[in-house]
């Protein structure tokens, strides 16, 4: 056997156990993130346009499951209540337990505990909303829709118990992304960066997206090492015969 046959040799048997290994790593990686992302985040259709432009109707997004007591201001939720009709809804908390909540100050803007709040994210420009006010029991949030023009929000329910406010107990998930048609990450507003407790941080979406890629593309070049191997041998093998093969 000839030296040059050990080493193409060797190099094959070393190629096939690397990629062997991508393909096995791809594989925990792939399967890794969809079994995170199902632990983490639950799918669900926008049913309207309320919370257009962020999202809009018919979307498809992540939201990430969370407990009541992680809502944040500014955060997009999916909550249940029965005041509400019982159905899964997605609107944005502006408020929470212990805030006062009025509408409009001199430039149009909402306030909370008489400091005014940004909100690009409204799809309208002009006023942020109608004139109201309120005030928000400890342990509950009040949520508006970023078109606040056709929401149908806490503003419909300001004399209800609790002047529109739900429990935070009736928040099931918090939206991360748009995942259908992409549109990305939903942003944390920082006009609320500024109020005691400030924003929410995004959930692990990114990480659990980038797992499942790098996955496929371990699979995809650890499955490919064979016939891309197979091809440059065939490649080389016209040079190859005319090599002078020496003797170990």
């Amino acid at each position: 056997m000839s030296g040059t046959g050990r080493t193409e040799g060797g190099r094959g048997r070393l190629g096939s156990a690397l990629s062997g290994l991508a393909v096995a790593v791809g594989c925990v990686l792939f399967l890794g993130g969809f079994v995170w992302g199902a632990v983490v985040y639950q799918p669900y259709t926008v049913p309207t346009d309320s919370m257009s432009p962020t999202v809009e109707a018919g979307d498809r997004v992540l939201a990430q499951r969370i407990d009541g007591s992680q809502v944040r201001r500014g955060d997009v939720v999916v909550f249940t209540d029965k005041v509400w009709g019982d159905l899964p809804m997605v609107k944005r908390v502006v408020a929470v337990g212990g805030d006062k909540i009025a509408c409009c100050d001199a430039d149009g803007r909402m306030t909370i505990n008489g400091k005014a709040v940004e909100e690009p994210y409204l799809r309208t420009k002009g006023p942020a909303s109608t004139a109201f006010n309120a005030t928000v029991p400890e342990g509950q949030i009040f949520l508006l829709g970023d078109e606040r023009m056709g929401s149908l929000d806490s503003r419909v329910h300001l004399q209800d118990p609790g002047q529109g406010s739900v429990p935070r107990t009736a928040v099931s998930a918090r939206v991360d992304a748009v995942a259908w048609p992409l549109g990305g990450l939903v942003e944390r507003p920082q006009g609320f960066a500024g109020l005691p407790g400030g924003v929410s941080q995004p959930g692990p979406v990114k990480l659990v997206v980038g797992s499942v890629l790098a996955g496929v593309a371990l699979i995809l070049g650890g499955a490919a090492y064979g016939p891309v191997a197979a091809f440059l041998r065939r490649r080389r093998a016209p040079g190859a015969r005319g090599r002078v093969m020496v003797d170990a």
